[in-house]
């Protein structure tokens, strides 16, 4: 158990680093076919983007948070560096 508090902790503080630290940030949104958005803040590094937070609001009107101090919950998580940003639409 020690492991994976050691690398939630260090995860966190990945997070939190990117997000304190950025002065340029990125705002996208994609609609999905089920009639939900998602909403997502991605700062640069190194060609590519960190995502750092992100909310969710369901068609059924469930609203999900994400950020370092939240990655993950029984719905989902966060997105991870780089994987995300592409395929949204800027605001």
């Amino acid at each position: 158990m020690a492991d994976l508090e050691r690398i939630a902790t260090g995860t966190m503080a990945f997070y939190r680093a990117f997000d304190e630290g950025a002065t340029v940030r990125h705002r996208f949104r994609h609609g999905d076919e089920e009639g939900g958005l998602r909403y997502i803040e991605a700062v640069p590094e190194r060609g590519e983007l960190v995502v750092v937070k992100q909310v969710e609001l369901t068609s059924a009107s469930q609203l999900h948070r994400y950020s370092w101090d939240h990655l993950e919950d029984e719905h989902g998580g966060s997105g991870t560096p780089g994987t995300h940003a592409a395929r949204y639409s800027s605001p």
